[in-house]
């Protein structure tokens, strides 16, 4: 058996699976406290919990974790501050200024595969060097969540993996290698120790008890490999934030910051696009039309394509894709004869599906082949998101079975580990829907009709 453990911004999730099958065979959770910055120990005491009296049996394990938070470790590895999360934005002009000093967007995006932004460690770690220099100045080490976690189950050396790496604006996908040269220059001219970047499949160490432990990686790249993934299938994550993610033989550097390009567990790379709206978006409508999500559904399905002439920019927590933080949401196209809740449910839908689709269309400007999308998370459970998505994002779409896929990756990566082979054991990813393309014309239209709507209101945008 092998264990998969995912320490997530809210809460840390643990599947035990079957290494050979990927059956899982126990799980348990322990929720952390919400906010931008959090005392490490909270996740360790979470994962003691999730973990107390699962594991027994268990051959390896491994860890997937969020993205991009900064842990600053001193030289006796105690915790410098609480780490700063990736929703932290204090960060956010400091980005601007990284970029700038290292000849703009473009040539960032060619030493690291992804343009600051307030999320990266790297804008982070200059926050920190400008606004707290005296705990700047105590700082030896610079870990990401799942490093630090690798490191307290093993009691060895910190070692990450390249996928996490590449997302801390310091790494880079294309060379394989730190870019200590930027690091340095962010951090105030410190130069802080980074983890060993250790090979895919390759393990960190053993628990005190014997128990191998495997490299970990960020979520995302957990994410990937849980749902088995492979050039040509694009995964739409439809949680509180939307994310686009892909399985790519080649690195990317999108110069206008809307593709990250990340690195993936398995030695290839993941381009990745994030939307703030997402799930919420279909939420609040149902919130706003009294109704609860199965009745907002009803509604939904019961429009035609194009919700009768409305059109929804569902910037509702301004937005991250296209670039406009300070954005509203916007109803366009409201008639008196088409003002009924079922043609808003259905707006609402198309709109958050729109947005999606600009981040596929993203990939395709990268060279990201786009084949298949399989949707996931909280809103892929929809019926009318099921009917409408194969139309909005003109490629075939499958709904796997809902599942912890994060854990399930690590837990992946843990039998990859254990059995030292040079590719993860095959994992079957069960389906609930395989949806075609069938209704393309319907969903160039909606999408000609967004755009339309996004280029008056935001005139600067580009798409």
């Amino acid at each position: 058996m092998v264990a998969g453990i995912d320490s997530s911004t809210q809460s840390t999730k643990v599947v035990v699976c079957d290494a050979a099958s990927g059956e899982v065979l126990r799980t348990a959770s322990a929720e952390h406290h919400d906010g931008t910055e959090i005392d490490p120990e909270v996740w360790w005491n979470a994962l003691c919990r999730a973990t107390d009296g699962l594991l027994d049996g268990v051959s390896a394990l491994g860890v997937g974790a969020q993205q991009h938070g900064l842990v600053a470790l001193d030289a006796d590895g105690a915790v410098v501050r609480p780490a700063l999360l990736w929703n932290d934005t204090r960060s956010a002009e400091a980005a601007e200024r990284i970029t700038a000093e290292f000849g703009g967007a473009a040539a960032v995006a060619g030493m690291t595969g992804t343009v600051p932004v307030a999320s990266l460690t790297v804008t982070k770690l200059r926050w920190m060097a400008e606004h707290e220099p005296r705990l700047a100045d105590r700082v030896t080490d610079v870990v990401l969540p799942h490093d630090w976690l690798t490191a307290r189950l093993t009691g060895g050396e910190y070692v990450t993996d390249r996928g996490d790496a590449s997302g801390t604006g310091y790494w880079s996908p294309g060379e394989g290698r730190y870019r200590h040269d930027l690091l340095a220059r962010a951090f105030g001219g410190r130069s802080p120790n980074t983890p060993r970047v250790l090979a895919p499949g390759e393990p960190a160490g053993t628990t005190p008890s014997g128990v191998l432990v495997s490299a970990g990686t960020g979520d995302n790249m957990a994410a990937a490999l849980g749902l088995g993934i492979a050039p040509g299938d694009v995964v739409v994550s439809l949680g509180t934030s939307g994310t686009v993610f892909a399985c790519s033989g080649t690195v990317t550097g999108d110069p206008t910051g809307t593709v990250a390009g990340f690195a993936d567990a398995t030695g290839r790379f993941l381009p990745l696009v994030c939307t703030l709206n997402a799930a919420r978006v279909l939420t609040s409508t149902a919130e706003l039309l009294g109704t609860d999500n199965a009745g907002f559904d009803r509604l939904a399905r019961s429009a035609e394509p194009g919700a009768g002439g409305l059109t929804l920019l569902p910037y509702l927590d301004g937005e991250r894709t296209p670039n406009l933080p300070g954005a509203t949401g916007t109803l366009h196209g409201l008639r008196r004869d088409n003002m009924i809740p079922e043609n808003l449910a259905r707006a609402a839908v198309e709109g958050m599906l729109c947005g999606l689709a600009e981040g596929l269309d993203a990939l395709r400007g990268q060279d990201v082949p786009v084949r298949r999308v399989l949707l996931i998370g909280g809103a892929a459970r929809s019926e009318a998101v099921r009917r409408v998505a194969p139309g909005i994002f003109g490629v075939p779409v499958t709904v796997p079975r809902p599942a912890e896929y994060v854990a399930l990756g690590a837990a992946r990566q843990a039998a990859w580990s254990l059995a030292g082979t040079d590719r993860p054991p095959e994992w079957p990813v069960a389906t609930e829907a395989d949806l075609p393309a069938d209704d393309e014309s319907d969903g160039a239209r909606i999408r000609q009709a967004h755009r339309s709507t996004l280029h008056r209101m935001h005139p600067g945008v580009h798409g």
